[in-house]
């Protein structure tokens, strides 16, 4: 019997998901949480074998930051990492913090079930990152993204600039750079994109 906690803050869909998962034969919900911050010391008392938990979470937790502590106390506990936002850094984000599988919501439930089987027998399940504005020769590097982040977070380039340890010369020149690779002309207006297609989730770059 595979024991999973299951940490997601829609009410309906942790039900839903743990109703799906006690249905198996092979599995049960050992306890649902709202709040990614309570997971690890929830899955050390309760010896879960899987984890099953939201990037986004209740009170602004981070899952992939629980899932790392999760992993540092006992990697032996398999974390599948599933969202439903397409943010650029999330699956790297997973892959660094130990994380052994990451789905997206879109997936079906059939399919959902299977990477969890998976993962409890010690597979990983990693997704293509999907298309979007920052595809292909758009794609940004690491510095490129903190410095958007920061853009959606509404810094000013003297504060991204004191925050990325850079002269204001330098974040002038990479969002320059970041303009030309995506074809906006306006910085804001690129962050404006970002957030509301998911790309960017202010606030959710790590730990």
């Amino acid at each position: 019997m595979i024991e999973v906690l299951l940490v997601e803050d829609q009410a309906m869909l942790r039900e839903s998901l743990a109703c799906a998962i006690n249905a198996q034969a092979d599995m049960h919900v050992a306890a649902s949480l709202a709040d990614a911050a309570e997971a690890p010391a929830r899955a050390a008392e309760l010896g879960c074998a899987l984890v099953l938990m939201d990037v986004c979470t209740e009170n602004g937790s981070n899952g992939i930051v629980a899932a790392r502590r999760i992993k540092e106390a006992d990697p032996s506990v398999r974390v599948v990492i599933m969202t439903g936002m397409p943010e650029v850094t999330f699956v790297e984000q997973a892959r660094s913090a130990g994380v052994d599988s990451f789905v997206y919501k879109n997936v079906g439930i059939d399919e959902l079930l299977a990477v969890m089987r998976s993962t409890a027998s010690g597979y990983q399940t990693f997704p293509k990152a999907p298309d979007s504005i920052f595809s292909g020769t758009a794609a940004l590097t690491d510095v490129e993204v903190q410095i958007l982040r920061l853009v959606c977070e509404a810094k000013t380039r003297k504060e991204i600039a004191a925050e990325l340890y850079m002269s204001e010369g330098t974040v002038k020149r990479r969002i320059g750079e970041i303009l030309a690779k995506t074809g906006y002309d306006n910085i804001l207006r690129l962050a404006v994109h970002a957030v509301a297609e998911g790309n960017i989730v202010p606030g959710l770059g790590g730990e």
